[in-house]
């Protein structure tokens, strides 16, 4: 039996515990990191893991922040923007409400095949330096106490091992390992289901319908592209491709409207779709001989009461929490949690008394966590309602990229005098988002919301695409205050439009929140 010693041990070597070496790695040219997989690589492409899809944040962390642009561009697939269509019940796609964008928006995202993607990172941990063992089984760790280093025992093909780990970094997705030792486990109050498949297929849903007119609202006509939502009261489905030409299929449920056994396999789930949703299930119906696996997850949504310590232990990932696949924030939240644990490590290295970095690094992220799910607990019911659902789309897109995009594509995360600054304008926002997922819910119970034929094209709103255009704008430490607080107004303005247009629906919603009525939010192209 072998004994090292190592400065941080991090326990899973997936998509969260690969990408936290790599940060390390690079902010901490000479730390001595070891990764323990338990996987062997290589892993199989496309029947892998889901989390496929990738929204700003977690595009520029793997690009900006770790430096993989090359092997994006080269091996995955550049998304046309988050698509949906209310299409519940209905064959005929094009006569239906499609809300997305026209053209690609500037800042990239991508549909990731995680298969490729995380043999990718075990290959470029390796020539980083970095101690990457897959196929090593963790047995037991203990906690070191008082300062102590941490103690963890693991199997390979070479035998048992016991490390020592000064930093104990728990990556290792549902397991937990941490977390359920430490019985960290906290129920959100969001229940919901999910089951998923790969078909070794490309289901084009461009060539689900040959209206010439509906095909051309899009440039380049490549719908496939996009993360495409198919939505209905209580759920939506997911279709999303993947580098490796086959397509990632899902469908995600409220559990108290759509019981999971109606969907526990294959058939099942064919079944349902073809009820639910019959354009899909016609086309994933024609290729039901390339099916790759089929899964399903019960009750995925989950947080934890700690998630740093000042003893040198951290979570990340899955390992620690999760929201929600609709609008995909999986890999902004890695970036956000390993963001947070380089910090600490660069406090601990600086000779800095960790606990009060501790306290705050986790509170921000809680807070950023609970702020996000407001989007999605009690959200489901209103998925099928076409304007109310679209309205939503919108807002929660700007409150996005006006402030957590801005935290982390301005470097401000870690800042607590910045953030000490802002704190008032960011919980304004905060506060202002609370209140306007309740007004959606309200809007929902007045009715309507019928799908029809037309495109709600997200670029004919010239600030929704500026908004996105200047993600990347080098701004000084004043320049990010300013856009922030330019950005909690705009947010204001855009609260006031959509109470005026819910308010169409019942006058009892028609509250103005900044007491400047504005008009419509945008008009649908027929």
């Amino acid at each position: 039996m072998s004994r090292t010693e190592h400065e941080a041990v991090i326990l899973g070597g997936g998509l969260a515990g690969l990408c936290l070496a790599l940060q390390l790695r690079g902010e901490f040219p000479d730390m001595d990191i070891l990764v323990l997989e338990r996987n062997r690589h290589p892993l199989p492409v496309a029947a892998h893991k889901v989390g496929e899809s990738t929204v700003e944040i977690g595009a520029h962390y793997f690009d900006h922040t770790l430096g993989l642009r090359e092997h994006l561009d080269a091996a995955h697939i550049r998304k046309f923007g988050l698509r949906y269509f209310f299409s519940e019940g209905r064959d005929d796609i094009q006569n239906t409400t499609e809300l997305g964008v026209s053209r690609v928006l500037p800042v990239p995202s991508y549909q990731l095949d995680r298969g490729i993607f995380e043999n990718f990172l075990g290959e470029e941990a390796r020539r980083r330096g970095i101690d990457f063992r897959d196929g090593a089984t963790v047995r037991g760790f203990s906690l070191g106490e008082h300062g102590d280093a941490h103690e963890v025992r693991f199997t390979d093909d070479k035998g048992e091992h016991t490390v020592a780990a000064r930093w104990l970094l728990d990556a290792s997705g549902r397991a937990g390992l941490l977390r359920r030792r430490l019985e960290l486990t906290a129920d959100n109050g969001h229940h919901a289901n999910a089951v998923w498949f790969r078909m070794d297929a490309r289901l084009h849903i461009d060539r689900w319908s040959d209206d010439a007119e509906w095909g051309a609202r899009c440039t380049p006509a490549e719908r496939w592209r996009s993360t495409n939502h198919l939505m209905g009261a209580g759920y939506w489905a997911w279709l999303i491709p993947l580098g490796s030409g086959a397509h990632s299929v899902g469908i995600v449920c409220d559990a108290a409207m759509h019981p999971l056994d109606g969907m526990r396999d294959f058939e099942h789930a064919l079944r349902w779709l073809q009820e639910k949703q019959p354009a899909m299930g016609r086309a994933i119906a024609a290729e039901r001989d390339s099916l790759l696996d089929f899964r399903f997850l019960r009750d995925y949504s989950f947080s934890s009461r700690r998630l740093f310590s000042a003893d040198r232990w951290a979570l990340t990932g899955e390992a620690g929490s999760f929201l929600d696949p609709f609008y995909s924030p999986g890999s902004d939240f890695i970036a956000i949690s390993n963001t947070y644990i380089t910090g600490l490590i660069g406090h601990d290295r600086a000779g800095h008394n960790l606990a009060p970095y501790a306290h705050f690094y986790e509170k921000l992220y809680l807070s950023f966590y609970d702020s996000t799910l407001t989007l999605f607990r009690n959200q489901y019911p209103l998925f099928g309602n076409a304007e109310v659902l679209s309205a939503k789309v919108i807002w929660d897109y700007a409150y996005y990229w006006s402030v957590l995009c801005q935290l982390v594509f301005q470097q401000r995360l870690t800042d607590l005098a910045f953030l000490g600054e802002m704190r008032a304008e960011l919980e304004r926002a905060q506060a202002l988002n609370s209140r306007m997922q309740s007004l959606f819910r309200h809007w929902h119970a007045a009715g309507g919301g019928h799908s029809r034929r037309e495109m709600l094209d997200q670029c004919a709103l010239a600030w929704f695409g500026e908004l996105n255009a200047t993600l990347h704008d080098p701004l000084d430490e004043a320049g990010v205050r300013a856009r922030l607080r330019h950005n909690v107004r705009m947010l204001d303005g855009v609260a006031d439009a959509l109470v005026l247009q819910a308010s169409a629906s019942d006058p009892r919603l028609h509250v103005p929140m900044s007491g400047q009525p504005r008009p419509p939010l945008f008009r649908a192209v027929a």
